[in-house]
Parts: structure tokens; sequence; C-alpha cells
């Protein structure tokens, strides 16, 4: 039987798009493999998002190429669209694949074996139009992923994606739906939505809020998860639905980038800070335990000290859980790349940092919130031999157990007592209720 094995670099959607592919090939019949292990196929997600990325990308290629020499080596990605004259000077590639043809290039391969030249499927050009995917997704975890959208139409200027993906396209909502079903008869209670620009799916008369109601109908899904989410896409009335139901899990992620007008108009972003903290404060009222995220470039071209101040006390007074902090770094053939104003990378360090320790903070604050109360957790993994168990609580608070039993794939009420940097530390509730599948 040949073997194949998957690696990605870069974002979630990425790492969903390598599951779909290992179950493509599973498919065609092919033994999926650890990564690391010797293969006869091996396939390469790359990213594109940032220069220091493409390099990591060009990195593990070339890590690839040296350990599995007689693989058949397959790059594909957003680095693949992009960056094609690049990796045609990497010698050992076997195949490029770029976007249009990155669900589809299983079918280019029959029988592997190392080429002289790669071959190259590529075009500029990018189907806008409903896709399917290629495979049930295959993954090690507890939670499954569930792409359901591609590309993005806003353009933002720091932005390379809608050149790496092209324009905005939904997922067929009949393979959408088949997927999810098969993930959760698999054993897998948690499903993740994933895409670029996720709130603007919208298939044959569906929108992104009806097609989650049709995700709630999955009788063995318990959970589904919103992940990042554009602000001015969210319907209110999704929010509202949240905080009704059983299901869809109390979180979102949504990114500002910056809490500065001017900033947030050279970033080409499509809301003022007083429109985002309006809407913030809506959700939270609406929703009171909801777990918020949101992302935030630091070092921005044209972001003086005196906006970085306000940026710290915006992000201070507002209810978020935690930050992911960016910091900004020229991307070339980006708008952003040509503009004015650029921050030195000692600013920007110690900028980022702040915001850093801010995060932290405030991850406290939200996990000490629930100190002596009782919440509801999925569990994931064992993290070491002491058997500290961790898992995710609805609202994406991430809570640790000692315990000698196997949690994995359980939901158990646990009472929390301490909260740490990364945890919320707690003990299985003396009264409790367990739902536990194993995923295949």
């Amino acid at each position: 039987m040949s073997t194949a094995s998957f690696h990605s670099l870069g974002c979630r959607l990425n790492q969903t798009e390598v599951a779909s592919l290992a179950g493509a090939f599973q498919d065609k019949g092919y033994d999926v493999v650890e990564w690391g292990e010797p293969a006869d196929v091996v396939v390469i997600n790359t990213c594109s998002v940032t220069e220091r990325g493409e390099a990591a990308c060009r990195s593990a290629i070339r890590q690839a190429l040296r350990r599995q020499p007689e693989a058949f080596v397959v790059v594909t990605g957003c680095y693949a669209q992009v960056g094609l004259e690049a990796l045609r000077a990497i010698d050992g590639i076997d195949m490029i694949v770029g976007t249009e043809y990155k669900n589809k290039f299983t079918s280019f391969i029959d029988k592997p074996r190392k080429l002289k030249e790669p071959v190259v499927l590529h075009s500029n050009l990018i189907d806008d139009g409903d896709f399917e995917v290629p495979g049930t997704g295959l993954y090690h975890t507890t939670r499954a992923n569930l792409k359901v959208q591609d590309g993005c139409d806003f353009f933002c200027s720091f932005c390379i994606i809608p050149f790496t993906r092209g324009r905005e396209r939904s997922r067929d909502l009949t393979d959408l739906l088949r997927e999810a079903r098969e993930l959760a008869a698999r054993g897998y209670q948690e499903l993740v939505l994933t895409g670029v620009n996720i709130g603007r799916y919208h298939q044959a008369g569906t929108s992104f809020a009806d097609m989650i109601r049709k995700l709630e109908e999955i009788e063995e899904l318990k959970r589904i998860r919103i992940t990042s989410i554009e602000p001015t896409t969210i319907e209110r009335s999704l929010v509202e639905h949240m905080a009704r139901s059983d299901k869809l899990c109390d979180y979102l992620h949504i990114p500002i980038q910056s809490a500065q007008a001017p900033v947030l108009e050279r970033m080409n972003r499509r809301y003022t800070p007083e429109e985002f903290k309006e809407f913030i404060d809506f959700v939270a009222a609406t929703v009171p335990d909801i777990g918020l995220g949101t992302d935030i470039i630091v070092g921005f071209p044209g972001e003086t000290d005196a906006m970085f101040e306000e940026t710290y006390r915006y992000l201070e007074a507002l209810p978020f859980a935690y930050f992911h902090v960016f910091s900004y770094s020229k991307r070339y053939g980006t708008k952003a790349a040509r503009l004015d104003g650029h921050v030195g990378p000692d600013v920007i360090k110690a900028r980022s940092q702040a915001l850093r320790e801010l995060s932290v903070a405030k991850r406290r604050a939200f996990a000490s919130r629930y100190l002596g109360q009782d919440v509801e957790v999925l569990f994931e993994q064992q993290q070491d031999p002491s058997g500290l168990w961790t898992g995710l609580t609805s609202n994406y608070l991430r809570v640790g157990v000692v315990s000698s039993e196997p949690l994995r794939n359980t939901f158990r009420r646990v009472t929390l007592h301490e909260v740490t940097d990364e945890l919320a530390l707690g003990a299985i509730a003396a009264r409790t209720t367990e739902s536990s599948l194993t995923p295949a």
C-alpha cells in the first residue's frame, strides 16, 4: 500500500485543508502516516501571510527533501499561488499546486515517482463559484474543523490573502452537511467552522446563520464553534440566537486590528472604533458569559505613540478575554507596504510586549470570574504523565484537571479553584454528567 504524509504551515484553515486532503488520499487507498515517517507522497500546505512565513515554508520544504529524497513532494497552499518562481528554484519538488487546483490535484497523481522537473498546476484565475472539498477530514484531535468558505473581497491593505486565495466563495451546502454528519458519526462532538471570511457565507439562498441552524439539527453534534469572524458580517440576530442555543458556543473572535480611526482607514477596514465598541457592548450584554477574543496589529504605518496609548486604554476597557497580538511587518505585494510612516522594529517590539502582557491579565481576569463555580468542559488530551487533562468550555476557557480516569472526548462538570496564565485548574464536580464518544 502506498503511503502519504501531510504538513501544514500557517492558519487553522490550512490545517483544515490538510485534513481534507488526507481524507481524499485515504479514499484513494493510501495509508496516511504521521509527518516525518517515511512516505511515498509528501504534501506540504504553505502560508504566505508574511515574508517570514514564506521563509518558514521554504525551510520546511528543504527539510522534507533532505529527509525523504525519494518521496514525491507536493507543495500547495498560498505560497504556491504567489511564490511559483521561488518554488521552481528549489530542486526536488515534484508538483506545485496553486489555489485553483488544491481541491483537485489528487486526480493528477496515479503512480507517484520522482521527476526531473515539477508538474505545475497553477492559474492566476481562481474560480469564484461554490466549491466542494476532496474528502472528509482526518483529525487526531477531539474537535474537528469544518471548512465552510474561502477567499475574501475585503482587500485590507495589509493582507495578501485575496491574491493567494481569490474572491469570496461558499461551500456547497449539501457537501458541507455531508462532512459534518460524517464527522459527528465518527465521534467528534465539536465542529469548528473555518474559512477566510466566514460571515460572508451564502449559498443557494442559505445565509451563514441559516447554515448554523442546519448544523444544529445533527443530533450527535454537541457543539458548533465560530472561529474568527469580521465584525461587519455578524448578524445581530445570530448573536441573539447564540444566547438561546444549546449547541452554538458562546464564543466569538472578532478582529479589530486597530482602535484608531486614521489607522483603520489606512488599513481599509469597514468600521470605526466607536462602531466596533458599540457592537462588542451589544454582544457582551446579549450573551453575558461569552468569551471574546480579538486580533490587533501593532506598529502599522502611521501609528504614533499617542495612538498606541489610546489603543491600549481602549482594549483595556473592553470585555475581551484575550488578544492575538501581531507585530506589523512589511508584506510586499500589499498596499500597506507602500505607505509612509513605518514604525521602527524596537518600538513595535515594545508595544507588542505591552499588549501581550495586557492579554495575559485579561485572560486571568476572565477565568477568575468562574472560580468556585462549575463549568462544563469537553476534554481533549492528557498533557503529561502526572494525569493533567485539559479541555475547553463553550466560552473558550481552557481548563485543567488531574485525573486517573480516561477523560478524552468526554464532557464533565468541573469546579474551578485556581487560575494560572495558561489554565483554569479544578476538579471533577461531585455531580457530573458524562457524554463520551471515541473519534474514529
